[in-house]
């Protein structure tokens, strides 16, 4: 009696298994789709890889009947921001070479003669370029250059709340402060450096202003010394006046000319890069430049360069997108090899001019 009882419970559990498989299969499967691993290219209007990666938004659909579940990356961009020199309308300015920026100057090194100028005379904010004239000052002062300087929390920025690799108690040489300053417009950098000269931030700015009257920079301002607030203002003819002067100092034309560098903070080695990839770019001769970026100033770019034998001084303010100002440096700089030479006499090619 118990074998028979047990031959039958084994067959029915037999006859389960394909029972439960076939139900199985005939359920509906649910399929999940990975999101896909890519290059990500920042949008328009993006200013960050964290802004620009977004949420990821879980879907529900049916497919041939199906359920699957698949991941939307849903990228909230904000509202694009005018410029200043968008709220003075130089946008609308148009030249012949398609520029980005809505300001363009540049000159012939050896005789100041101006080979192209578009807006060349209305003061904007001016960002990170403002770092050129902090260098200057950093230069001329002779401080130490090895001595020891502290990161504050005096330099952490409360304007744009910008990112910084400088840590709150971080020291480095004032060499290093200032090669980084130039070469990564590291702002806390040069918010030290400011802090840290005979009479404090205030003395360092007012220093700034007195050079820059000095140089004939008549259209331009500073408040800070990195350049974070739009109250830092310049036209381009001034900035050129700035560069001209740079370009003697033969630290700042190292400093902010290499592409990338290692500087010890607090003992450690940390490696930089230079925010502008024309200085590593093969075919380009860069003595001297700087770049910087708020919303209010748009993409700016200003650099000493020799183009076709040519020493040229070169200022782009206010570009609309990331790469506009390198894109328009190298418009700028076909055309000028496209330029014939000057004719015998002295003679120099005519200038192009647009804008106010």
């Amino acid at each position: 009696m118990l074998k028979h009882a047990s031959g039958a419970l084994l067959s029915l559990m037999l006859l389960a298994v394909p029972l439960a498989a076939q139900a199985q299969d005939a359920a509906p499967k649910k399929h999940v789709v990975k999101k896909a691993r890519h290059h990500l290219v920042l949008p328009a209007g993006v200013q960050t890889k964290t802004e620009a990666k977004g949420k990821l938004v879980k879907h529900v659909v049916m497919s041939h009947g199906r359920r699957k579940v698949v991941y939307e990356r849903v990228i909230i961009t904000a509202p694009s921001v005018p410029t200043m020199g968008d709220l003075a309308g130089l946008n609308l300015t148009r030249d012949p070479l398609d520029l980005k920026s809505s300001v363009a100057l540049v000159l012939d090194q050896s005789n100041s003669e101006v080979l192209f100028e578009k807006n060349s005379n209305v003061a904007l904010p001016i960002a990170s370029i403002t770092k050129m004239m902090t260098g200057l000052i950093v230069v001329q002062a002779h401080q130490d250059m090895d001595e020891m300087l502290t990161v504050t929390d005096d330099d952490v920025d409360r304007v744009k709340f910008s990112s910084s690799r400088l840590k709150v108690g971080a020291q480095l040489s004032r060499a290093n402060m200032l090669h980084i300053a130039l070469m990564s417009s590291e702002n806390r950098a040069a918010s030290a450096l400011g802090r840290n000269y005979p009479g404090g931030r205030e003395a360092f700015v007012a220093a700034m202003n007195a050079k820059a009257s000095e140089l004939g920079m008549n259209d331009t301002h500073y408040v800070d010394t990195n350049g974070l607030s739009k109250m830092n203002v310049a036209s381009a003819h001034d900035l050129a006046r700035l560069m001209m002067a740079a370009y003697q100092e033969p630290l700042l034309r190292q400093y902010s000319t290499d592409p990338k560098a290692v500087v010890e903070a607090n003992g450690r080695p940390m490696q930089f890069g230079n925010t502008n990839y024309l200085v590593a770019m093969p075919g380009w001769d860069i003595g001297l430049q700087k770049t910087g970026f708020i919303n209010e100033a748009g993409r700016c770019l200003m650099m000493q360069a020799v183009v076709a034998g040519r020493a040229v001084i070169m200022v782009f303010l206010d570009s609309k997108g990331k790469q506009s100002r390198t894109a328009d440096a190298g418009r700028m700089r076909k055309w000028l090899e496209a330029l014939k030479p000057p004719v015998l006499g002295g003679g120099v090619p005519p200038a192009y001019s647009t804008g106010m």
